[in-house]
């Protein structure tokens, strides 16, 4: 090969690494740039959609509302014989966003000494299986009749019992017209 011929050769390598550099920053430029924009596509539509399920479920992850005294019966219709009685918790309730207006949510036995004002009220739902509870026919006892849990009248177990505690007791007061209210809510 002459000097000459061999300076040419040099010469178009030269050319051609030139040649191919640009055009790999090119592709490496193009490249980043479309990562960019898919990012930047993905976090524009992210926001939005995250918004609307976040609206969406509002309802369901605040839940109900917390406990409040309702009405459950005058004090006149509360015998004062130390026997329970069953009465319905009637309120207004709002699933999600649907509203019901006095609809039964539970109910509570009360229960008042002979000439006392206070009256014991307890959550008729038993503590262990969430079934109601019944008095029993003698009307010395609770019983679960899903899986015989036993209670005494203030609630207490009666063992032995599958409960892992008594009956759940609520707030109750008596107010100066004679209504009896609880403060209602659901345990676990």
């Amino acid at each position: 090969m002459t000097h000459s011929h061999q300076q040419r050769e040099e010469q178009r390598e030269e050319q051609r690494q030139e040649r191919e550099q640009p055009a790999a920053a090119d592709s490496r430029r193009g490249f980043l740039t479309k990562a960019l924009a898919v990012i930047c596509g993905g976090l524009a539509t992210l926001v939005p959609v995250a918004a609307g399920v976040w609206a969406f479920l509002d309802p369901l992850r605040r839940g109900g509302a917390t406990a409040t005294f309702i009405p459950v019966a005058d004090l006149a219709a509360v015998p004062d014989d130390g026997v329970p009685r069953q009465y319905p918790v009637v309120t207004d309730r709002v699933d999600a966003w649907t509203g019901f207006a006095a609809e039964p949510v539970g109910a509570v036995y009360l229960r008042r000494e002979q000439g006392s004002r206070e009256v014991q009220a307890l959550s008729a739902t038993c503590p262990h299986a969430g079934c109601f509870v019944e008095m029993e026919s003698t009307g010395r006892s609770f019983r679960c009749p899903c899986h015989n849990s036993c209670f005494s009248l203030d609630g207490g177990i009666v063992n032995p019992s599958p409960s892992p505690r008594r009956m759940d007791s609520l707030e109750c007061r008596v107010g100066d017209t004679g209504t009896v209210a609880v403060k209602w809510q659901k345990f676990r």
